[in-house]
């Protein structure tokens, strides 16, 4: 079977480029993302210093409740769902307290 040529409408190219340049434009925020992702957990290193130098526990629960009270402010000022803003922050906080937590391990160890 042969398949006829379809023409193309100008709508449909003027849609499909839009398609193509937003799916390009999100990728590169993917990008910015996890590089910002990258630079957030690089001061672990630090915060787990400090914190064992001060002898604090990795979990700061005053310092998490303070950091959801400025996503949740800042996810409603953008018109973002809250719960998924606060589950993002979530994990970034797991990915955190979980290199600190690395740390310290390797500072007792003797590795660091």
């Amino acid at each position: 079977r042969v398949r006829k040529k379809e023409i193309v409408k100008p709508e449909e190219k003027e849609a499909e480029e839009l398609l193509n340049v937003s799916r390009k434009s999100i990728d590169e925020i993917d990008n910015q993302i996890f590089d910002l992702i990258s630079q957030r957990t690089a001061f672990a290193r630090d915060i787990a210093s400090c914190k064992e130098y001060l002898e604090m526990p990795i979990f700061d629960e005053s310092r998490e409740k303070v950091v959801h009270t400025k996503v949740r402010g800042l996810a409603e000022e953008k018109g973002l769902d809250v719960d998924i803003i606060n589950q993002i922050v979530d994990m970034l906080t797991i990915l955190n307290k979980n290199a600190q937590n690395e740390i310290i391990r390797r500072n007792v160890d003797g590795k660091y």
